[in-house]
Parts: C-alpha cells; sequence; structure tokens
C-alpha cells in the first residue's frame, strides 16, 4: 500500500457515520488536574487503568472512530498486556498520538503563543506509526483580547499547523490540524466569529502553501462562543449559526471532516450545539462531528474515581456520552436523553 493510499484508508476509518474522535491525550500536568477533584492520584498505572478502562470499554467502536492518545499510552498494555492500540483496533477504533510538545510565549507578539515540537517530528512519526499510530493531532492556541490574537500570532501558528501537517502526510500519517481559540474572557459572540474566520483563513492558506492535501486531513476548531466572562450566554442555535457561517466562508469543501473540540464546554452543552449545527444545516459540504475530551470524559472520571470497583459504572458513562454525540452527527440529540438510563 502506497502513502496516498493508507491515508485514503485512515480518513475512510476516521469519518463514518455517526461516529466522532476521543480525545485522550491529556499531557501529565493536565490529567494530574483532571484526577484531582474526583480523588485519583497521577501516576504512570493510574493513568495506564484508567486509559485502559477507557478504551475496553464494550461497544465503544458503535460511536467512537478515533482516539488521540498521549506518547505514554501508546506504549502501553491493557490489563491482559494488550498493548492500547491493538485494543484500540480490535474494536475497529482508530488509534492517533498527539505530537506538539506544548506552548511557549510567542517572540515579538505578547499574549500570543506558538507551539513546539517540530524538530526530530518525521523520526517521531515512524515511531509512533510502528507502535500503531495511523493519524497524529497538533493544536496551537490563541486568546482574545483587546490586542491578541496579533497579526504575527495567525501567521505564525497557522505556519506552524501547516508546516506540521505536511511531515505528516509524507510519512502516511492522517494529520488533525487543531487551531484552538480560547473561551477564556468576556468577549461577544460576533468578536469570537471574527477571530476564528481570520484564524481558519490563515490556516487554509498556509497549508496551501506547503501542499497539503485537504482530502487527507481532518479539521479540528473551536465552536463560535462568546468568552466564559460575557454576560450573555449564546443559544445552541446562536452558536450553530456563527459556527456554520464561519466555516462557509473559510473550509474549502475537500476537507472530508471538521471534529469540533469542546474547548471547556459542559458534556450536555458540547453535545447540544454539535446537534444543532447537524440538525440546522443540512448539505454541508463536510461532515460535522466531535473530538471531545473532557466533555466526553468528565462523566467518566466522576463514575471512577479512581476506584477499579467502579470500573462497569465508569465505562457505562462513557458508552452514554459517546451515544448522545453518535445522535448529535445526525442532529437526533435532544437534552431530555441526559436523564436516560
Amino acid at each position: 500500500m502506497d502513502i496516498e493510499d493508507e491515508l485514503q484508508a485512515t480518513i475512510a476509518d476516521m469519518v463514518q457515520p455517526g461516529k466522532g474522535i476521543l480525545a485522550a491525550d491529556e499531557s501529565l500536568p493536565t490529567i494530574a488536574k483532571r484526577f484531582k477533584p474526583v480523588g485519583a492520584e497521577s501516576t504512570e498505572e493510574t493513568r495506564r487503568a484508567y486509559r485502559s478502562l477507557l478504551f475496553t470499554t464494550p461497544g465503544l467502536g458503535e460511536f467512537i472512530s478515533g482516539v488521540i492518545l498521549f506518547e505514554e499510552t501508546l506504549g502501553q498494555c491493557a490489563d491482559d498486556g494488550t498493548p492500547l492500540a491493538q485494543v484500540l483496533a480490535q474494536q475497529n477504533i482508530v488509534p492517533g498520538i498527539k505530537v506538539d510538545k506544548g506552548k511557549i510565549p510567542l517572540a515579538g507578539a505578547p499574549g500570543d503563543e506558538i507551539t513546539q515540537g517540530l524538530d526530530g517530528l518525521a523520526e517521531r512519526l515512524r515511531v509512533y506509526k510502528g507502535q500503531g499510530a495511523r493519524f497524529a493531532k497538533w493544536r496551537e492556541v490563541y486568546a482574545i483580547g483587546e490586542r491578541n490574537p496579533t497579526q504575527l500570532g495567525i501567521d505564525a501558528n497557522a505556519e506552524m499547523l501547516a508546516r506540521y501537517a505536511a511531515v505528516c502526510q509524507e510519512e502516511g500519517i492522517v494529520p488533525i490540524v487543531e487551531p484552538e481559540v480560547l473561551i477564556d474572557g468576556d468577549h461577544s459572540l460576533q468578536h469570537c466569529l471574527e477571530v476564528n474566520e481570520a484564524v481558519l483563513h490563515a490556516v487554509f492558506h498556509a497549508l496551501h502553501r506547503h501542499r497539503v492535501v485537504l482530502e487527507y486531513m481532518v479539521l479540528k476548531p473551536s465552536m463560535v462562543l462568546p468568552g466564559k466572562l460575557h454576560p450573555t450566554r449564546a443559544t445552541p442555535e446562536q452558536v450553530a449559526a456563527a459556527t456554520v457561517k464561519v466555516l462557509r466562508r473559510t473550509v474549502p469543501a475537500a476537507v472530508p471532516s471538521i471534529n469540533f473540540l469542546s474547548g471547556g464546554l459542559g458534556p450536555a452543552e458540547a453535545t447540544a450545539n454539535l446537534s444543532t449545527m447537524n440538525a440546522l444545516f443540512s448539505g454541508l459540504p463536510w461532515a460535522l462531528s466531535f473530538s471531545y475530551g473532557r466533555a466526553l470524559q468528565e462523566p467518566v472520571l466522576q463514575a471512577w474515581a479512581g476506584n477499579a470497583e467502579n470500573r462497569a459504572a465508569a465505562q457505562q458513562a462513557l458508552y452514554q456520552r459517546a451515544r448522545l454525540n453518535g445522535l448529535a452527527r445526525y442532529g437526533k440529540y435532544q437534552l431530555e436523553m441526559e436523564e436516560e438510563p
């Protein structure tokens, strides 16, 4: 199988009706922060046990087509000794890998940040591919403030995403391109729309310059939302209309799937927003799906609480959350479904 065939096969497995992506690629500091409220200590073994719990959830492959792994996880095994990447493959779920190395301040653009990790990326991808990874993910972040993001920040981050995506495709790895516009702050829905539009324009210009084949990538953007401190919250209908407006203006039809990040939204809110988009807008050129982390895992963590005896309840919580998001892919989620067993 040549590289183009590999990329096409991976995209076909990742982009399926009624399915989305589970983001389980939390860094060590982030997963420690997730574990703390439920009383679980973050050690290599507890992280392995928790992620093994996620990936062995019966029926998970009905609604999840891919999982983004942290580097540590790709080398770990389930309780029976099966590599976790293989556990996913047995559920017809594509294993992927987070490959960026975290963000630092961007020189010359106070308030903006840039992500590291391009050095040695091709070599790392070959290792990850040998361990079973078939796609990768790279995240750039954009804070909204009085002066941010700057044009320098927008352009520099777009360049990093495009360079990463080009390297991935050369290695036969499908890139997930994640430009995350943060919801921190008091900005309005309209201001967020304008920033998202500028960011996505820059990203796709950079992808074109670097000859990234759009048919063999997945976009993981933010929804258009007012800031957390804004006095007025947006309805799912307002979020859907603003988000789809930006996507229509910026994302070429060749992109097969747009898998939203949840970006701090609660589980029900993230699901409702996605479902409303799919209910209100038909005939769009791309699939509208999910690539949620906390919005899928929050109920799981609460049910698990670091206790192996709670494994079945935690897996049921994940299955239920994945099922509801699977319905959202068809625009069929209703809030009252949250009360169903």
